[in-house]
């Protein structure tokens, strides 16, 4: 695979060298071509993923891997209890006290080893939740000799999303009936008049004739949302673009519940993460439709595991018999070694029947479940799941389109879509792509922005209900053209108390930090000791009057070196761990953040230098998404002499000076 090489801005990122590719088109001529295109770029994305694990496992020092976040060693564990069947394991630092900063979260896909994980039989992981002390992981099978001796654990790849994304390229593009989709051409744009096109009737059968425009009066929907329920409902291809704060999710939930009054077939509702599907999730339950999530519980928010499909089983009326057949079987299975002659052939065959008879059962009960949801909820990656067979979804829904690289996005669409809405924005952070090579090859670049390049108009929804009307103020022109309207007042957002705003009725402010930039010792990451102290002091003013909880403030950072420097000092400060003062702050980079708000976000730009280098901050859309999470109020720390030389950086400090929200007296108090 060749030579590995460090590359790019910050948080080393790896790519094996090839030669430069063409820009990949818009517009797709020849099914082939895409085929080739994105089979390759997807086997780069796998290869250099697996290069990089394998170049940390092998050739990173302990201290290296430990400084940055991607490995913990000298746990100990222990079993403690299940979660809907699987085994969870419990580690902590071998002799107690806290563990170290790691990027281990919920969720995440961890490989659980001795000391030599590409030398020895592993056990992969899902990470359920952690805490400074412990962190709890749920496995298919607990490691063998789990409270005796050392383990570590370390981020591993996903094959899973590697095989899946393949198997969808070569379905989109088969001439087999009975795969695929009917909308290949358009989604191909090889079709002249691309808008007509997509506006067309979509192809639903005998289904067709029960399609009409549907009354949407008395639902929560502002003008730009109604509108575009009213043409995703007729036709067979639509974009949805919510830029902040302006109901992405509201809108897709409502559509999938006129979907489901109309009955004319199976809905697969979709987003790239679990946080995204677990937000269609909760919406859909709130509004009445009867929705299941697809997918390891461990996986899901806990609130919403009631309605995953392994809790669905659980409380199916056919489990118990189920249940006692498996208590037979494994009964005889016991018994087997005291048999002899016939009667243990017998007993062999007794115990095949049985288990063949449990697998039916239960798969009868699975068909039973998704037969009657409404609608079938999961990752793009999920829907590929063989639990759901060969099913065939007519209608399919991908919200948060923009952050699911392009053969993801063909993962449900080719379950036999016929309409297809896609709702995100392509103003904001893309897909996350680990392969420079092939994000540079056009892996990143979305299929909803990918359409909209090829001539596809997308429906805008305009209002936007989360910020204070000076915050939305400057994205919208910059990043709008200006059409950004607000559904709330400066009243519904007044300025929080316990920072002096340079006006307090334009909740905005930009700390001026003269301090200078730090490389960790791997020159991985970037951290800056004068913006996160003066941050730590900014935070406990907010708190001290009381109108804000730790919660309602987020801490937000292009750096992974500084959401660790932070981390530590506010540690140093008291704790954000249950019962500590800060309990409930979130300390995050910006990319963690897109999809989310908060009341209050305090952004630590970090970049302050003689060059002018500014690295991660020079992707507008890492802008975009930073001063849209808050809604009461945004303070930012950074060095207006380096930020000054991104020409968007410099747009938006003359829009902050031409209102005076440069909080001069803050620099120094």
């Amino acid at each position: 695979m060749g030579n590995i090489r460090r590359f790019g801005h910050g948080d080393g990122r790896y790519r094996t060298e090839a030669p430069p590719e063409e820009e990949m088109p818009a517009r797709w001529r020849r099914s082939q071509d895409h085929h080739s295109a994105y089979r390759r770029l997807t086997e780069w994305e796998l290869q250099d993923e697996l290069s990089e694990v394998d170049e940390r496992w092998k050739e990173w020092k302990r201290g290296r891997l430990v400084e940055a976040g991607l490995a913990l060693f000298d746990l100990v564990g222990k079993p403690r209890g299940h979660l809907f069947g699987d085994p969870i394991a419990v580690f902590s630092m071998r002799g107690g006290g806290e563990m170290p900063w790691h990027k281990f979260g919920h969720g995440d896909i961890v490989i659980i080893s001795r000391s030599r994980p590409w030398d020895e039989k592993v056990v992969e992981g899902v990470v359920l939740d952690r805490s400074r002390t412990r962190i709890r992981i749920v496995c298919n099978d607990l490691p063998e000799g789990l409270r005796k001796g050392a383990w570590r654990l370390d981020r591993g790849a996903n094959r899973v999303a590697h095989d899946r994304m393949q198997e969808a390229l070569d379905d989109f593009h088969s001439t087999e009936g009975g795969v695929g989709t009917v909308l290949q051409n358009v989604l191909l744009a090889n079709l002249h008049d691309l808008d007509a096109s997509a506006a067309m009737l979509p192809e639903l059968g005998p289904m067709k004739r029960k399609l009409a425009p549907v009354d949407l009066a008395g639902l929560r929907l502002n003008n730009s949302q109604a509108e575009a329920i009213s043409a995703a409902v007729m036709q067979r291809l639509t974009l949805i673009q919510g830029p902040p704060g302006t109901g992405k999710t509201h809108t897709a939930v409502h559509l999938l519940k006129i979907w489901a009054g109309q009955e004319t077939g199976p809905i697969l509702a979709c987003a790239d993460s679990n946080v995204a599907v677990d937000n269609l999730v909760g919406g859909l339950l709130d509004i009445g439709v009867d929705a299941t999530r697809i997918g390891r519980p461990v996986k899901v928010r806990e609130e919403l595991r009631t309605a995953t499909l392994d809790a669905r089983v659980e409380q199916h009326p056919d489990r118990e018999e189920v249940k006692m057949m498996i208590d037979d079987v494994m009964s005889l299975s016991r018994e087997i070694g005291l048999l002899k002659g016939k009667a243990r052939g017998l007993a062999h065959r007794d115990i095949s029947r049985g288990w063949k008879e449990i697998r039916r059962l239960e798969a009868r009960i699975i068909e039973e479940i998704l037969d009657r949801t409404e609608v079938i909820c999961t990752t793009c990656i999920g829907a590929g799941h063989p639990i759901l067979g060969q099913r065939d979804f007519p209608h399919v829904l991908i919200d948060e389109a923009t952050q699911a690289t392009e053969p993801a996005a063909l993962v449900p669409i080719v379950r036999g879509a016929r309409q297809l809405v896609l709702v995100g924005d392509h103003r904001q952070l893309p897909a996350t792509v680990i392969s420079l090579r092939a994000e540079e090859g056009g892996l990143a670049r979305s299929l909803f922005e990918r359409l909209i390049a090829a001539g596809i108009t997308p429906h805008l929804l305009e209002t936007q209900y989360r910020m204070h009307p000076t915050l939305r103020d400057f994205p919208s022109g910059r990043f709008y053209d200006g059409r950004l309207i607000d559904g709330i007042s400066a009243a519904d957002r007044p300025a929080p108390a316990g920072f002096l705003w340079p006006d307090w009725d334009s909740p905005v402010a930009f700390i001026p930090i003269d301090g200078s930039e730090q490389v960790d010792s791997e020159g991985q990451s970037k951290s800056n000791l004068d913006e996160a102290a003066r941050l730590v002091t900014v935070v406990q003013d907010l708190l001290a009057p009381g109108d804000l909880q730790p919660s309602d403030i987020g801490v937000i950072t292009p750096y992974n070196g500084q959401v660790r420097l932070l981390d530590d000092l506010f540690e140093a400060a008291g704790g954000r761990d249950a019962g500590g003062p800060y309990a409930g702050l979130e300390i995050k980079s910006v990319d963690g953040y897109q999809g989310r708000e908060k009341e209050v976000i305090v952004f630590s730009t970090v970049r302050a230098n003689s060059d002018g280098e500014v690295g991660f901050l020079a992707d507008w859309r890492r802008l975009n998404v930073a001063i849209t999470r808050a809604r009461r109020g945004l303070i930012i720390l950074g060095n207006m002499n380096t930020l000054r030389h991104d020409p968007t950086w410099a747009g938006y400090l003359d829009w902050m000076q031409e209102r005076k929200l440069i909080a001069w007296h803050a620099v120094g108090d």
